[in-house]
């Protein structure tokens, strides 16, 4: 691939070795950098929640401490986003991204050694906070990146999501098949890798002159909120990237439990499922997502994502085959799109010099979700976990999800009819 470089000519703020020339910010580098940190992140989705049930006697209780790991880390993370966001902005992207690859590592190995369930709780906590490698490749992508552009790059970094969760989880379901502590040790290694790599090889894309003070009385998720509010043109679709995010956390804390109580499977089978979904992705947004924009605008693929995430989440939810899954990960085609869309959106509201800040509450925003979708989602998983294998009422979560989407739907039908109205407007 041919590297793209953006007008605003970022540089490399390491500093370079005898002979060696700094190296420009690109694509390549943060795709290669996102895509071992999926893999790692990856890798412990089917097996974190049959370990919390190693320390739990009942279903019930699998579901409830199961919710009670997540929720620790959207917790963390909806604290530490917009703080992490900030200082991207003041001393460069690089830094903070090995920063979160570190944490990363030692998060991995605790929760392998972890013997008690607060353990893992304490350890949620810590990884949340230092995990904010998501914004800060958003905002990496932002700088190298003219705003006309966003939409097919964060495609092209949610393609890289994509793939490390197809081979992440699978190779986390096979493994944990082996041991369920052994997916976290292979974890930790791949973030120091990625740690060696971003510290050698990764160039920084925010140059000195386009850095800003971090200032601390916006780095809250509160005020960070608020900013992205009043971004112009944007306030009222902050409740649709809320509604959105929610739904898909839910998805995620809930996978795993809700397969294994309605058709039995284990790690093996988690992972060869979230493979199709890493496959799906890849090909959306790696691919399909281009050819859409070029035919559409992003707010009607956005429009036509959350028409097909409502209608998928239901189909999940009654699904009564474990075969089924996979067919309604296949027509979730424009679902995949939702994401990237929205970013770009986002992202073209906000002014260089804030990308950072801007990506951070948004990830603050997503974190906030995260906090409640762990308790939503367990909570009403725990409710049916005495039903039968098999029985349409253990859906409930992805019930809760479309209805979540449906609710999106409607107010970004509003927003996009309002913006549109209001741009064909005469000027008085």
């Amino acid at each position: 691939m041919t590297p793209s470089l953006s007008t605003a000519e970022p540089v490399d703020a390491s500093a370079p070795t005898p002979g060696r020339s700094p190296r420009q910010a690109a694509m390549p580098f943060i795709m290669v950098t996102v895509l071992i940190d999926m893999i790692s992140i990856g890798l412990i989705i089917p097996v974190l929640a049959p370990l919390v049930g190693t320390f739990t006697g009942s279903q019930a209780d699998h579901a409830f401490w199961y919710g009670v790991v997540t929720f620790a880390f959207g917790v963390a993370s909806f604290v530490a986003s917009p703080i992490l966001g900030g200082l991207s902005d003041q001393y460069g992207r690089r830094p903070v991204l090995l920063l979160g690859f570190s944490g990363l590592a030692l998060s991995f190995f605790v929760t392998a050694l972890a013997s008690a369930l607060w353990m893992l709780v304490v350890v949620r906590l810590f990884s949340g906070a230092m995990q904010a490698n998501a914004a800060i490749a958003n905002a990496y992508v932002a700088d190298i990146t003219p705003p006309e552009d966003r939409a097919k790059r964060f495609g092209m970094l949610g393609a890289m999501f994509g793939l490390g969760f197809v081979l992440g989880p699978v190779m986390g379901g096979l493994l944990g098949a082996i041991d369920l502590h052994l997916p976290f040790y292979v974890a930790g290694t791949l973030a120091i890798v990625n740690g060696v790599y971003g510290w050698r090889v990764l160039p920084e894309s925010l140059p000195p002159e386009r850095r800003k003070p971090m200032d601390w009385r916006r780095a809250n998720p509160v005020s960070a909120l608020r900013k992205l509010n009043a971004l112009q043109g944007i306030g009222p679709l902050v409740a649709v990237v809320a509604l959105t995010s929610l739904a898909q956390f839910i998805l995620h804390t809930t996978w795993v439990l809700y397969t294994t109580f309605k058709f039995g499977w284990g790690p093996r089978e988690n992972g060869w499922s979230l493979f199709a979904v890493g496959v799906m992705s890849v090909l959306v947004q790696g691919g399909l997502i281009r050819v859409a924009l070029k035919r559409a605008r992003p707010h009607r693929i956005a429009l036509w994502g959350l028409v097909s995430s409502t209608l998928c989440y239901a189909l999940w939810g009654a699904a009564t085959e474990g075969w089924m899954m996979y067919v309604v990960i296949g027509l979730n085609v424009f679902g995949f799109m939702t994401a990237a869309v929205m970013q770009s959106i986002v992202s073209g509201a906000a002014d260089p010099q804030s990308q950072g800040e801007v990506m951070g509450a948004v990830a603050s925003l997503n974190s906030a979700t995260q906090v409640f979708a762990p308790v939503l989602g367990s909570a009403l998983l725990a409710v049916v976990s005495h039903l039968p294998q098999g029985d349409w009422r253990i859906g409930a979560p992805f019930f809760l999800c479309s209805l979540l989407q449906a609710t999106a739907l409607v107010l970004a039908l509003r927003h996009f009819s309002r913006d549109a109205s209001r741009r064909s407007s005469p000027t008085l």
